[in-house]
C-alpha cells in the first residue's frame, strides 16, 4: 500500500523536530516515538540525510549543522513542505531525458531528486551532489561524481578538482537547481564555492540547459551570480509561482512549464 505523502512529511517533520530539540537520536527511540517499524525510521533518515538535513551514524542520526545553525523552526517546515512541489518539478526534468543523454546534474535538493523518475531510459548523470549516493535510482541510471572538496553537511563538491573533471565532459543536458531566478539578476545562488560549478557546467552543455527551481526562488536573486538568464533555456517550477514574474521569462526567451505539486509520493 502506498503511503501517503503528506502522512510521510507530518512523521519528517516530527523525526526533524525532535532532532533539533535532543541534537541526535537512535533509531529504536524514533521508532518508539514516532509509532513506525525501524525500517520506515532508516528510510526516512537516509532521504533526509539526502537532503542535508540529518548526518547519519551507525544506529541513528544528529540534525546536520546546516539544520542547527537556523534559529527557526520554519526552516524545517518549509523544506518539508515544498517537497511536493520539488518532486513534480523533477519528475517532469525527468521527462525531457532522453536514451543516451550525459546529463550534468548540480548539488541542489529539488535536482537531486529526479533519479527515481528516469524510467525506462539508459542515462549517464555526472554530479558534484555527494548525496546522490545515498539517492534511490532507476535501473538506467549510471552515475559519475566529480570528485572534489566536501562542502558542509550539503555535501556538494566543489574546488578545482571538480572543475577540471567537469571541463572534460560534455553534457547533451543541464539540470541546475537555483536559489533564484529573475531576469533582472539571472541565476544566482547562496553558496560562493557552488557557482564556479554552476557556471562550468552549463559552459560544458551542449543541449538544454534546465533550471529546476519551486515557486519560492522565482524573481529572487541572492549574492552569487551563476548565470545570465539568457545562458539557460528551460525552468521547470510549480504552479505557485507568480504568474507575472514567470510572464517575464517566458518575454526573455526561456520555455517555462509550471507543473502543479504531486500529493503522494
Amino acid at each position: 500500500m502506498k503511503n501517503n505523502r503528506g502522512a510521510i512529511q507530518k512523521r519528517q517533520m516530527q523525526l526533524l523536530h525532535h532532532l533539533k530539540e535532543k541534537g541526535f537520536a537512535d533509531v529504536t527511540q524514533l521508532s518508539e516515538l514516532l509509532r513506525v517499524s525501524p525500517i520506515t525510521v532508516r528510510r526516512d533518515l537516509d532521504e533526509l540525510a539526502g537532503r542535508g538535513l540529518v548526518t547519519r551514524y551507525f544506529g541513528g542520526a544528529r540534525l546536520a549543522e546546516s539544520a542547527q545553525e537556523d534559529d527557526e523552526p520554519a526552516y524545517l517546515e518549509t523544506t518539508t513542505q515544498h517537497l511536493s512541489q520539488k518532486r513534480a518539478i523533477a519528475r517532469r526534468a525527468a521527462e525531457l531525458l532522453e536514451n543516451g543523454d550525459t546529463v550534468f546534474i548540480n548539488s541542489s535538493s529539488t535536482a537531486l531528486l529526479i533519479y527515481p523518475y528516469i524510467q525506462d531510459k539508459s542515462v549517464l548523470v555526472v554530479t558534484n551532489n555527494g548525496r546522490s549516493l545515498l539517492a534511490q535510482r532507476a535501473a538506467g541510471v549510471e552515475l559519475v561524481l566529480t570528485g572534489g572538496e566536501v562542502y558542509g553537511d550539503k555535501q556538494s563538491l566543489v574546488g578545482q578538482f571538480a572543475l577540471d573533471a567537469l571541463s572534460r565532459i560534455t553534457a547533451t543536458k543541464c539540470i541546475l537547481g537555483v536559489s533564484g531566478i529573475s531576469v533582472q539578476g539571472g541565476i544566482t545562488s547562496r553558496v560562493i564555492q557552488e557557482t564556479a560549478i554552476n557556471q562550468m557546467m552549463l559552459r560544458r552543455c551542449s543541449g538544454p540547459k534546465i533550471v529546476v527551481a519551486d515557486y519560492t526562488k522565482i524573481g529572487l536573486e541572492h549574492n552569487f551570480f551563476s548565470g545570465r538568464l539568457g545562458d539557460i533555456t528551460h525552468l521547470i517550477t510549480d504552479t505557485g509561482a507568480d504568474p507575472q514574474k514567470l510572464d517575464s521569462i517566458r518575454h526573455a526567451g526561456i520555455a517555462v512549464d509550471a507543473v502543479a505539486p504531486l500529493e503522494d509520493g
